[in-house]
């Protein structure tokens, strides 16, 4: 048991260290793509850029798409705890206002982070870096409906989860638009965009939702874990 407790000591210094360097490496990355397209970054590149050896970066990131999926997750993991982040000054009045604070909030974050824009809304995006986009959305997506329950009485409305995160593509798209035109989101692309997304969830949401007031227990639930996801589906065309 003592032996146990020793290597288990010595391996959590080895472990931070790791991570450390990791965080490093994707640090660089980041620095990396706010200035130049994915095709025109190597791991050498990379490497120089964290001050590491190549090696080191071959350890945690086999080829250099690996390393922009790592990162794009963890964008999605500030992007998500900024969408959860509850609205109090001044609480939205409306389902409307509520969606238009959260997207100019998502819009600021990415338009502080060249890095960012180009991996979600740039061109020639890997397969793998659209997938952690989409995890990310629909952990996002389910999270809204959460915090829709928390700020208003709602119906009964199937499929919801799935109508945000269609809602939610929509808006990607546009974004993405924005992006190709003018190399970030521009304030009328973020209000078109919002638009379009409360224009399609009309079709499910009712104008008015009646407000409730706010409880410790229902904003609690708000959070989600990235293995809730699992299993949500886009509902079939009517």
């Amino acid at each position: 048991m003592d032996q146990e407790r020793a290597v288990e000591t010595a391996t959590r210094p080895r472990r931070r260290r790791g991570e450390a360097r990791a965080g490093l490496i994707l640090d660089a990355t980041e620095t990396l793509l706010a200035e130049r397209s994915a095709g025109d970054i190597s791991l050498a590149d990379i490497a120089a850029a964290a001050g590491v050896p190549l090696p080191s970066v071959y350890h945690f990131f086999p080829n250099r798409n690996a390393a922009f999926v790592a990162l794009a997750l963890r964008f999605n993991e500030e992007i998500y705890r900024r969408s959860i982040e509850v609205l109090t000054d001044p609480e939205p009045r409306t389902w409307q206002e509520l969606l238009d604070a959260k997207h100019r909030r998502a819009a600021d974050f990415q338009n502080g982070r060249p890095a960012a824009l180009r991996l979600f809304l740039g061109a020639g995006v890997s397969v793998a870096v659209r997938n952690a986009d989409f995890t990310g959305n629909a952990r996002i997506a389910l999270s809204r409906a959460r915090m829709f329950e928390a700020y208003f009485h709602m119906p009964a409305i199937p499929d919801l989860v799935a109508h945000l995160e269609i809602a939610a593509a929509a808006m990607d798209g546009i974004w993405a638009l924005s992006y190709g035109r003018h190399g970030h989101i521009t304030e009328p692309y973020r209000r078109e965009a919002t638009a379009a997304t409360v224009a399609y969830l009309r079709r499910f949401l009712p104008e008015i939702l009646p407000r409730r007031p706010l409880d410790p227990a229902m904003l609690a639930r708000i959070a989600v874990s990235p293995d809730e996801v699992s299993g949500l589906a886009v509902p079939a065309a009517p």
